[in-house]
């Protein structure tokens, strides 16, 4: 034996000693008080008559329910809501979202609510509250234990009665989650404890005040004010006793006794309120026996739900405020902070009426060109304007593809329904679906209905200015600007290109314009191919940017390899969406979302410098001070500068001479400005994205099933589509001067001046272009157009030849 285990012996041996010692005393103790216990049960309850036996027990026992009851009361003080908690709550105040220059774009109000002083509500609706829900209101701390006692006697008889006083409601309106909605004894005691805090923290005046204020009544219209205005078309002050008493009687059941749907029993219990006053005094017999025979006479009108001034925008910065107050303890319904954003209300208003006014101009072509056959296709927009009335929409599409409406109909959530519910056979379910009239006009708007998102930053802070996530949030709450990843086409080719700067390969290095076979790391082969044909001449780097060549892009990507085209998309800020790492990625086949695309193009603006997107500067308390700021850290070096002052020069091209010329001629914008736009297969996606020195923007247009597409060619690129809502937008700005037309790129000067026209120009077009795989399958469109290259630089007619009868969307 060591010297330690000499050492830890004695100590061992000492606590079993200790041990044993403690468990005797322990068994000595409960003998002594068994015995004790045995001892007065034989000299009090032995001796005593079996009456006064069970009497005692009967009291003992109950005593020991009240003192565990106490006890558990005890714990459940420092879980119910404090006196800080009801000062917050009874001064609550909805946070408020903010743009930069100070306008309130939304607010975390709980449903349509307006507080007001218990001096602007009718005196009748106190009357009738007091003589309905608590007629000891002014005579209890909170808790009628002598009603309670009541209900519970009543209750034992059969008629289950309640006991909550006013303050008890309150207590549950003001905080729901902390105590609950489960009927129990917990609950109750929560309730009840909460009440008394209320009492000892609060005047009655301020008790009837705020419970009037937080009372839940339907249609999402909480308190007095909003129920008034909600059933009654007036403010709480004007409310007369019949009125009042219709709305107090709905406070038992608000659904039950809901005088819209349910006007017999709101009725009943209007006039059964209405005897509550009556023996409390609110009125002589007489005048009660008239206004038992009164209707209700409502006027009945929903408030406008303030949530409806929301946007994609403010949704978006919802889900972060959320995030960010539960992390920080706050309540955004309750603590009335004040949340500044990035966005540009001026610039916010520019986007939405470029949004609404270019998409609904871009339907009508939709809606002209798929109504017969063989429409006539003209690049003069405003015809399709003038005939739109006079056709049919999309009324071709249908008649010539009837099994695509039927698969659409077999994929709607209605059909799915039925079919799981085995309402009928597939067969008979598909013909009485077509039979619907109404699910059918619905069915085919909303897969016809033409989808657009918008967004724009400023590159030299990352501060959104401008986010429009569909043409109308309140129908559409899909963000095409966040949340749809879409495939870019062309506006993925300058990061193929800026990979290429970055290895040192000059914008005027030549290549071949042909068509060659690409082997990829599997082993297989790539054919990129351009729908105008290849020249066989040699083009140099910048030029087969400006004109969009497939041919140039691909051998680019070759030179400067796959896996760098990936780590610079990154770096500069697609950082969500996971790009494929195959060859017709440089084409633009990798699904991304439209921010990060216009993100990736304000870090070119920027000479490089990579900014996360900032949507929200700071956020402040309800007194102004500041509790967290935000887009103060220090940017990345997404590429290198020259890298990118170059990048934006070969830019420049594209909107002088290549595909984006429309920015000069159709919208007169002379600034120093670079951009792409890009059309993905099938027309399915148009995109386009304008740098200026002070604000790059982007927008994506097309259709949600990409099963649907522009019929035409001419229509369906980005440089014909999406770029109408960019020209509309930054000639807004411009104008407004909310932008400098001054400003220039690093490197660059003033363009020569343009003169804007509303016809077309001579002017290079883009068609979707293509790289396949050999021994790949093409991808056939569902509307039978032929597989068509990424991109195509033509020259667009006057009138470009409508599709042949019988074939759908060749264009």
């Amino acid at each position: 034996m060591d010297d330690h285990q000499q050492t830890e012996s004695p100590l061992r041996e000492r606590g079993k000693r200790l041990v044993s010692s403690a468990s005797t005393q322990a068994r000595a103790g409960y003998s002594r008080t068994r015995g004790w216990a045995r001892s007065w049960a034989i000299d009090h309850l032995n001796n005593r008559p079996p009456y006064q036996r069970v009497l005692l027990v009967g009291l003992i026992g109950m005593a020991a329910l009240l003192a565990i009851l106490l006890v558990y009361m005890l714990i459940l003080i420092p879980l119910t809501p404090g006196i800080a908690d009801l000062k917050q709550a009874r001064s609550a105040r909805a946070s408020i979202i903010q743009s930069a220059d100070g306008k309130e774009l939304a607010t975390f109000d709980q449903g349509v609510q307006e507080r007001v002083k218990l001096a602007q509500i009718s005196p009748h609706v106190i009357a009738a509250l007091i003589a309905t829900e608590d007629r000891r209101f002014y005579d209890h701390h909170g808790v009628d234990f002598k009603r309670i006692g009541g209900a519970m006697f009543a209750s034992l008889k059969g008629d289950a009665q309640g006991g909550s006083t006013i303050t008890q409601q309150l207590a549950r309106n003001m905080f729901p989650e902390e105590i609950g909605r489960s009927r129990n004894l917990n609950r109750k005691l929560k309730e009840l404890i909460t009440a008394l805090k209320i009492e000892s923290t609060f005047s009655k005046t301020e008790i009837l005040e705020a419970y009037l204020n937080t009372v839940p009544f339907l249609y999402n219209a909480f308190g007095i004010e909003m129920a008034a205005r909600t059933y009654f078309d007036k403010p709480a002050a004007q409310l007369d006793v019949l009125e009042s008493a219709t709305l107090v009687g709905m406070l038992k059941g608000t659904n039950y006794y809901n005088p819209v749907n349910n006007p017999d029993r709101s009725l009943q219990r209007r006039n059964v309120v209405l005897g509550q006053m009556f023996k409390q005094g609110a009125f002589p017999e007489a005048r009660y026996r008239q206004l038992l025979k009164r209707p209700l006479r409502l006027h009945f009108a929903r408030q406008p739900e303030r949530a409806g001034t929301d946007t994609h925008f403010t949704a978006y910065v919802r889900k972060f405020l959320i995030d960010w107050a539960d992390e920080n303890d706050y309540n955004l319904r309750l603590d009335g902070l004040v949340v500044q954003t990035t966005l540009d209300y001026d610039l916010q208003q520019d986007a939405l009426q470029a949004v609404e006014r270019q998409t609904n101009a871009l339907q009508a072509v939709a809606d002209v060109e798929w109504s017969a056959a063989s429409p006539l296709v003209t690049s003069s927009i405003g015809t399709y304007a003038a005939v739109h009335n006079s056709v049919k929409p999309f009324d071709y599409l249908w008649r010539s593809r009837p099994e695509l409406l039927d698969t659409f109909i077999r994929e709607s959530a209605e059909y799915r329904k039925a079919a799981a519910a085995k309402d009928a056979e597939p067969a008979e379910l598909l013909k009485r679906f077509k039979g619907d009239r109404e699910f059918m006009a619905a069915l085919r708007a909303a897969k016809t209905r033409l989808e657009a998102g918008f967004v724009a930053l400023d590159p030299a802070t990352g501060e959104v200015k401008a986010w429009v996530g569909s043409r109308n949030f309140q129908r559409e709450q899909f963000d095409h600007v966040a949340q749809a990843a879409r495939q870019p086409g062309s506006t993925f080719k300058p990061i193929v290109y800026g990979a290429a700067l970055e290895k040192g390969i000059s914008p005027d290095h030549a290549y071949l314009d042909a068509v060659t076979s690409i082997k990829a790391g599997d082993g297989s082969t790539w054919r990129p191919t351009d729908m105008g044909g290849s020249t066989g001449r040699m083009m140099t780097m910048r030029d087969g940017l400006v004109y969009s060549k497939n041919t140039i892009t691909a051998q680019v990507m070759q030179d400067v390899g796959i896996p760098t085209i990936v780590q610079l998309a990154q770096s500069l800020g697609i950082k969500q969406s996971k790009l494929a790492a195959v060859p017709s990625l440089a084409l633009g086949t990798s699904p991304v979302t439209l921010l990060e695309m216009v993100t990736a193009y304000s870090t070119i603006a920027a000479q490089g410098a990579y900014r996360r997107p900032v949507f929200v500067k700071r956020i402040l308390d309800r007194d102004g001070k500041v509790l967290a700021t935000f887009g103060t850290e220090q940017p990345a070096r997404g590429m290198s500068a020259p890298s990118a002052i170059t990048l934006v020069d070969m830019m420049r091209g594209v909107i002088n001479r290549g595909t984006g010329t429309a920015i000069r001629y159709k919208f007169g914008i002379n600034g120093d400005v670079a951009g792409k736009s890009g059309t993905t297969q099938n027309n399915a996606d148009g995109w386009f994205i304008l740098m200026h020195p002070n604000l790059v923007g982007g927008a994506w247009v097309g259709f949600n099933d990409t099963r649907i597409a522009m019929r035409s060619s001419y229509w369906g690129q980005g440089g014909h589509n999406a770029v109408l809502l960019v020209g509309d937008f930054f000639k807004a700005a411009l104008d407004a001067r909310k932008i400098d037309p001054a400003a220039l790129f690093a490197g660059g000067r003033p363009p020569a001046p343009v003169i804007r026209r509303e016809e077309p120009v001579e002017e290079e077009v883009e068609e979707p272009g293509d790289m396949q795989q050999e021994g790949a399958q093409p991808n056939e469109h569902p509307l039978a157009q032929p597989p068509e290259p990424q991109e195509q630089e033509d020259t667009a007619p006057r009138y470009l030849p409508a599709p042949p009868q019988g074939e759908p969307g060749q264009g």
